[in-house]
């Protein structure tokens, strides 16, 4: 007799799961990032819009696929069609790649976690240098928190080529971050919850590729949670929660960050006029207090005529301070995390309480996606009987968890930063767009939207609203084709494919490009998930064909 399917102990905690899955690193670093690069309040506009008719409609989709089918990513679209069981192994080969990397990053929040009980912070300074006479060369010509980021914690090799060896403290973190997940796994299902630039095409695009990503549509973890819902859960509801719940977290955290930038920004223009004012009134032996920021630039002007031969020499000295560039500057991803955020944290009154406050906020964030990663790859797993009938639950959990943090230690490499990047910005991207635009499809014009509409209306009680098929049947496929055509082509203008390296001679990072092998391999992880689509398709259809040729009776 065939086990009855674990369901969750109620709505509430399904909708914390699926919050916690995507509320992520996301909301933090890349949101904040695009506002501020697309006019601030203006890029809400197409955000919102971009929520009403891309996110919410296939977020609805996919868990209304699996409260209906009751399986995981895999079995569930084998469920609509045999011919579509390629869709939800890429789905999973998808969640596995994200897994394989995304807990690499809760591995340095562990790594700063630790260092923030320091005092001083070991990020606010820069150390001696090896005959102790002075500050370290490449610290000085970067930053303290650059510094720390990219030799500290990375220790980061010139180039991809030079993989260098495994930073064993990184490779104990990634270890801890594992096993932690492990241990959430094992409580199981119940224990998951946790105006200008409106015309610019490319606000719009990444207004709708961050409502896509920020969700998690597409890597199979949302039909996973759903697959435990009770058939008569109201998923359009929850749907519709989880999307705003969402999108809120993300503009209150672009509220944070741009504080965060203010006081940033700030501190580094008054520590660069109090710089030139030091060095001006020492040069030319000025009473102290006489040069302010108000009268500074009047000031130069007056030393550069009277003084011509003396200021031209102090002139390569002076830096340019300026509060506008310093707000200008826009920064995502890691560095947003764990260079900006660290260097605004150092210049903070408690400096290592706020320190600790921040990287238990990011391990939380990475902590819950990462368990929604997980699961996508674990229902999928626990769900087949070949399997799940010679290894109980904990045993799967435990191998899947193993593989990815032995896959994870090549990150931890002096060169395993630009790997991360590879697979960070070219494994989860094209692929992820082509499999939620084959699920709209399926859903649609292979399962039937009628018939679809059906299943809902027996599962919630009411009729499926004109919104939701108009976004399934049309705008929805189109944008996604659209977001396809968009970075294909981005890819094809781009040329030859570069990343940047840290250059510890000139402190700051440098383009290079990558190796024929590097290319070779991303053109692997492209193509490795979404080859699985076409080729299930065609074995389900020869297979077919084969077994009807044997039952055809004859003459």
């Amino acid at each position: 007799m065939e086990k009855a399917r674990p369901q969750w102990g109620s709505p509430l905690q399904f909708v914390l799961a699926c919050v916690s899955y995507a509320v992520g690193l996301g909301n933090v670093w890349r949101f904040p990032y695009l506002c501020q690069l697309y006019g601030g309040g203006d890029f809400l506009v197409p955000y919102l819009i971009m929520l009403v008719v891309e996110g919410m409609p296939l977020l609805y989709l996919e868990l209304s696929v699996g409260q209906r089918m009751r399986q995981g990513s895999i079995g569930a679209w084998k469920a609509i069609s045999p011919y579509l069981g390629g869709v939800g192994i890429a789905s999973v080969v998808l969640s596995f790649y994200l897994s394989t990397y995304y807990n690499v990053i809760n591995s340095w929040g562990f790594w700063y976690l630790f260092h923030s009980f320091q005092d001083p912070l070991p990020w606010s300074m820069c150390p001696l240098n090896g005959n102790r006479t002075g500050y370290d060369e490449e610290c000085e010509k970067a930053s303290s928190t650059q510094y720390f980021w990219y030799r500290q914690t990375l220790n980061i090799s010139p180039s991809i080529q030079d993989s260098g060896a495994v930073q064993w403290e990184l490779a104990l973190c990634l270890v801890l971050a594992w096993l932690l997940v492990y241990l959430c796994i094992l409580r199981g299902t119940e224990s998951t919850g946790k105006v200008e630039q409106l015309a610019n095409p490319k606000a719009w695009i990444n207004a709708a590729t961050q409502i896509f990503f920020s969700l998690g549509l597409g890597f199979g973890s949302l039909i996973a949670f759903a697959s435990y819902n009770d058939p008569s859960n109201d998923c359009q509801k929850h749907a519709v929660i989880v999307s705003l719940i969402n999108s809120a977290t993300s503009i209150f955290s672009s509220i944070v960050t741009f504080s965060i930038y203010g006081f940033k920004a700030t501190f580094n223009y008054e520590s660069c006029v109090n710089t030139v004012i030091l060095l001006l009134t020492n040069t030319f032996d000025l009473e102290d207090g006489f040069l302010t920021a108000s009268n500074l630039e009047q000031v130069k002007e007056h030393l550069a005529s009277a003084y011509p031969g003396q200021y031209s020499e102090v002139l390569p000295l002076l830096r340019n301070c300026s509060l506008e560039s310093e707000l200008e500057t826009a920064v995502q991803g890691t560095g947003l995390a764990f260079i900006v955020y660290t260097e605004a944290i150092k210049n903070m009154e408690v400096s290592q309480l706020w320190s600790v406050l921040y990287f238990f906020m990011l391990l939380t964030l990475g902590m819950g996606s990462m368990l929604g990663n997980t699961a996508s790859v674990l229902t999928s797993l626990t769900d087949s009987r070949l399997i799940s009938s010679h290894l109980p639950k904990e045993a799967i959990a435990g191998l899947v968890c193993l593989v990815n943090c032995a896959i994870g230690l090549v990150f931890t490499l002096e060169a395993g930063n630009y790997w991360f990047d590879i697979v960070n910005d070219y494994a989860a991207t094209l692929p992820l767009l082509l499999v939620v635009l084959v699920e709209t499809v399926a859903v649609c014009y292979v399962y039937g939207l009628r018939r679809f509409e059906e299943d809902l209306q027996a599962m919630s009680g009411r009729a499926l609203s004109w919104y939701w098929k108009a976004m399934w049947a049309c705008v929805s496929p189109l944008l996604l084709i659209s977001l396809f055509i968009f970075y294909l082509t981005d890819y094809i203008l781009a040329g030859t494919l570069k990343y940047q390296a840290w250059d510890a001679s000139q402190g700051h990072l440098v383009a290079k490009d990558y190796p024929t092998y590097a290319v070779v391999i991303i053109g692997l992880l492209v193509a490795s998930s979404i080859v699985f689509v076409p080729l299930v398709a065609l074995g389900t259809f020869i297979r077919s064909r084969l077994k009807r040729g044997r039952t055809v009776p004859v003459a």
